[in-house]
Formats: C-alpha cells, structure tokens, sequence
C-alpha cells in the first residue's frame, strides 16, 4: 500500500515527454515550462486560483519554470489596475515568475510580421465585409460557412490594405485582416478566423502606437511559442480552439529553415462551485450595478475578495489540490471551500470573545464585603490547538456582556443556556445563576441579575456540598467585561447569491430573466459588537499577508478588514464555525 496520491492526467503527460526527451535531453526535468495568461480585464476569481495552483505548482515540482504574462489584446476592456491586483493576487497565492512580467503588448511587432508573412504566402486577406455580414456567412453547424467575396484578393492588394490599416487609414469595424482556411470545416474557428481588426483605442502600455490590434486566438499560441513553453495548460473551453492554434504555427513553419517553437496545449476542466457565479462578464455586472462594493467585496468569489474576507492562501492552495485535475466537467459543493478554510484557521487563528448582540449582566453578589469596582484577570486559551499559543489575561468585573440569544425568559427543558433560576459556566471565569430581569417600558429584557459562585474560578466545577452532591452545568458561555469592552463593528458576511446554481436560467423564465434575482438579501448583515480589550495580543503569530485573523468563540472566523484603522477597527466574518447551510438543507 502507498499513501501517494494517483498521478493525474497531465503529470502522466509531462512524466511521458521528461522520459522521452520531447522538449529536450530524455530525463531532465528542468524543461518544463509553463504559463499563467490572464487577460487583464477583470480580477481574478476563485477559478483562476485552480489554474494558477495548477501551472505554478507543476514548474515548481519539476524544478522548471513558470511565466506571468497578459493577454493584453482588447485596449477597450483592459486597465492598469487589473494588472496590479492580478500580479498581488498571485503573489498572494504563494507563487513567482519567473524573469520579468510579460506582456502579449511585448509582442506585438512580432504578430504583425508574422501576419504579413501569411498575406505574402496567401494564407491570409483582407476582408472589407461588415462584421454582420461575417457573422451572416459563416453558416451554422449543418451547414458550411460562404466565401467572402475578397476571399481570393491579390496578394499585391492584401499587403497595401493591410498596411493602411496599421497606418490608420481607414474607420474601426471597416475591415479586418482574416486567415484562409476553410469555409466548411466542422469546427467554425477554422472558418476563416479574424486576425486583426481596426481599433483606435489607446492601449494601457503601448499608448496610440497600433491601430489595428490582435485577435486573442492569433496572439494566444503565438506568446506560447515566443516564449518556448512547453506545457500551455488551458480549461476545456479552449480545446475547440487548439486546432487554430496549431493551424497558425504550422502555416509560418510551412517553408521554414529554422521552423518557430510548437508548444502542447493541454485542458482541463475547470472549476465550478454552487452557490457561486465565476464569469468575469457578470462579476462586473454587479460591481457597476452597485450590488457588491468594488471586485474586493469580501462577497465576491475573486482572490481579492476572499483575502478581505480572510481566507488564507493555504487554505485555497488546500481546497484545489483537494478538488484535483480531471477531463470532466462537474460543480463542486462551496462548503468544501468553507471547509478548507475553517481546517487551517481552526488550527491557526488565536481565539478572542467578542458579542454581537449584547444583553447587559449584572453580578449582585461581585464585591460583596465593599468592592464592587473589583476587576480580576482570567487567563483565556489563545489557541487550544497549539499548545504553544499560551494565555492571555482578560478583565473580569461585576458587569458584563453576553449574547441576547444565550438567555430566554421560559426556556424550553433542552434549552441549556441561561434562564431564571438556572446556572451556566462563563468560559475561563465564574459559574453564574440567573435571579431576575429588568425590562424597559415594552417588556423587553434589557439586563439580567446573577450571581456567582467564588468557589468556580477559572470556569471549574465547584467541589461537592457537604452531602457529596455534584452540581454540574451544561452550557458555556463567552462573555466580555462591560467597563473594558471595546466598541466595534463586525459585518456578518454570507454566501452571495440564495441558489446553488445563480447563472442558470429556469425553463419558465422569458429572455429578460436576470440572474441578479439570485442575489442572497441576507449576503450582509452589520452589528455593533463588544470586544474583548486584549484582542491584539503580542503573542499572536503574525500572518505572512499582513491580514489579522481571529476566531471569536462561538461565533466563527473573522478578520480585520483592510480599510479599518486601528482606533476604529472593523471585522469582516470569514466564516461560521459550521456549514450552517448545510444544516438548513438537510431540516428541509
């Protein structure tokens, strides 16, 4: 028996290229190249974690190498500011790059010779069709697209025109530069594909130097091949596209002395989750709809949005290793994600107490004998997981804080939390007995009147009574000192949309259906809390990400959000303790 994991299909790929010597001397391992290519005109979500995991990890295994570079093409959708939260993204993951960050914008001189060598071989023309009329002959799945009627222009003629579009001389959308395939192929990205078009747009690096800009699927292989790599890792979607791909690099070789670089693309699938929407195009939606707060909304499923909410990069490292590397398209259930996360923070987030929805106690019998402003420190477990973690003091006077919900005025027989005449234990504290309330003018609760028992410090069991009897508790509570609680707010994020599939359109809905009608209304829930006034404690580990994370007991995992200060701190909820939705759907 091995405890190794089964080698999935890609490795086995890379494994048969190293032994056969594809890409160099049969056994080296150093060969293996492989890239990251996102277009930087959104962030980057949770999916791109799978394959940034994926093309990092596999350079890293093999001792090769790993290239950062952006299919910059589309000028109109593309910003400066995608790109930094892309490369901070990937530096937060855990991974580097080799050499400088690269750019397809780096390349664009190189397109466009190899463009002009396709003219010049007659594999490429100038199309003066409108992009309708393009779309209009292009056929459909039964039937073969129709030539367009430049299709068979004069080389002479295609070099001229071709040329005074790079110079700006005609209109955007007027004409586009095509490759010469087949009008009839089964696969319609071999329907004479689009290269180039005109666009007068200022890029985010080459400024108004082009007029005309690259086709993703022509620039796409292309960087590969520039830049010598030999594993181009791409999800399923992509697998249409690879016969263009290879059709490009086999038509500039065709003829060639020294023939260009032929990188193997490879897919796989990629990832889904419930709950979950990952298209950058409906992500944008809701940041310019105002739904979400920015693309770092902790409710967004972006890497920059699951940092805010406290995620770990472990954690997500953990969760896509777990999910793996498969041909098969599937939905992974988000509570594994959950999961994954509260796996590491249970193990290293130090603990703090804090109350959300505050109900005042007050301790009759604290200071009896005169000293009712009688503060003691209790020393609470800062992580019962690490040992090491030590203990940290915290205040304990005659009133305190506990959460509304751990009292009821006529609690139910399996109700084991406070009640009149009942007695529960105060974690790291006292044992305490509930005498009476205090209610406002409507009735409500607003405090309770305890006592306590001296003989219970630090939360443990009294001795017996002088008949032997053992009294005993069954509920716990956390609790915060009244005179040294500290004023905060904690926002109480959920899960984004309501439904395990948001993006799926129901049968019975028409063509206006939106699936922003998905959105969860209880996403965000804000609250005042009370604190616990140690809660930066110097013992604390220090995160590599600079991101402070607690878990408050009882309640879950939460964060310092980045936008709070330090004498106005906010947390933003990582996570429940538990899969609470998992619990509602197995009651229904």
């Amino acid at each position: 028996m091995t405890d190794e994991k089964p080698v999935h299909f890609i490795k086995q790929i890379i494994e048969d290229d190293i032994a056969s010597g594809r890409w160099g001397e049969p056994g080296d391992r150093s060969i293996v190249r492989t890239r990251f290519p996102p277009e930087p005109n959104g962030f980057l979500h949770i999916g791109h974690a799978k394959a940034i995991c994926l093309s990092f990890g596999l350079a890293a295994e093999y001792g090769g190498t790993c290239n950062l570079r952006f299919d910059d093409t589309n000028p109109t959708r593309e910003e400066d500011a995608y790109v930094r939260s892309i490369i901070g993204d990937v530096k937060w993951l855990g991974f580097e790059w080799d050499g400088e960050v690269k750019y397809a914008s780096d390349y664009f001189g190189q397109f466009h010779a190899w463009a002009v060598e396709l003219i010049e071989t007659g594999k490429a023309y100038v199309d003066d069709q409108t992009p309708e009329q393009i779309r209009a002959t292009r056929g459909t799945p039964t039937a073969p697209g129709t030539n367009s009627p430049f299709r068979d222009r004069a080389i002479d003629e295609n070099l001229d025109l071709f040329a005074k579009m790079k110079a700006g001389g005609f209109p955007d959308g007027s004409r586009v530069l095509r490759a010469k395939i087949d009008m009839k192929s089964p696969n319609f990205n071999l329907r004479d594909p689009v290269i180039y078009r005109i666009l007068h747009a200022r890029h985010h690096r080459t400024g108004a130097d082009w007029s005309i800009y690259p086709m993703y699927d022509w620039a796409h292989g292309l960087e590969d091949s520039i830049e010598g790599i030999t594993h181009s890792l791409c999800t399923l979607e992509f697998e249409i596209h690879r016969p263009l791909y290879d059709w490009f690099i086999d038509a500039i070789n065709e003829g060639r002395s020294e023939p260009i670089h032929h990188p193997q693309q490879t897919e796989f699938a990629r990832l889904n989750l419930t709950y979950t929407v990952l298209s950058k195009r409906r992500l944008l939606e809701l940041v310019e709809g105002g739904q979400v707060t920015g693309w770092d909304d902790p409710r967004m499923p972006t890497i920059s949005g699951y940092r805010r909410r406290g995620y770990t990069p472990e954690a997500i490292r953990s969760f896509v290793g777990e999910v793996g590397i498969t041909k098969f398209d599937s939905v992974i259930d988000v509570g594994r994600l959950e999961n994954a996360c509260r796996e590491h923070l249970n193990r290293a987030a130090p603990r703090r107490m804090c109350v959300l929805n505050p109900l005042r106690v007050t301790i009759t019998n604290w200071g009896e004998g005169g000293d009712e402003n009688r503060v003691e420190m209790m020393d609470a477990v800062n992580n019962p997981e690490d040992d090491s973690a030590g203990t940290r003091p915290v205040p304990f006077g005659r009133t305190l804080y506990i959460e509304r919900e751990d009292f009821m005025e006529d609690p139910p027989r399996k109700f084991f939390r406070l009640g009149i005449g009942r007695e529960v234990r105060l974690r790291y504290a006292y044992w305490v007995k509930c005498h009476d309330v205090v209610k406002d003018e409507r009735g409500e609760v607003i405090e309770l009147l305890c006592t306590y028992d001296p003989a219970t410090r630090g939360g443990d069991s009294p001795p017996p009574d002088a008949q032997g009897k053992v009294r005993k508790v069954k509920g716990t509570l956390h609790w915060v000192s009244a005179a040294h609680a500290l004023d905060v707010e904690v926002r109480l994020f959920d899960r984004l949309f309501s439904v395990e599939s948001p993006a799926r359109k129901p049968k019975d809905e028409g063509d206006d259906w939106d699936f922003k009608t998905n959105l969860n209304p209880g996403s965000l829930t804000v609250v005042q809390a009370k604190l616990e006034p140690n809660w930066r404690g110097e013992s604390d580990p220090k995160w590599a990400d600079g991101i402070e994370r607690f878990q408050f007991e009882r309640q879950g995992y939460f964060c310092v959000d980045c936008d709070s200060s330090d004498q106005s701190p906010v947390f933003n909820r990582t996570a429940t303790l538990r899969d609470s939705w998992a619990r509602a759907t197995n009651k229904r």
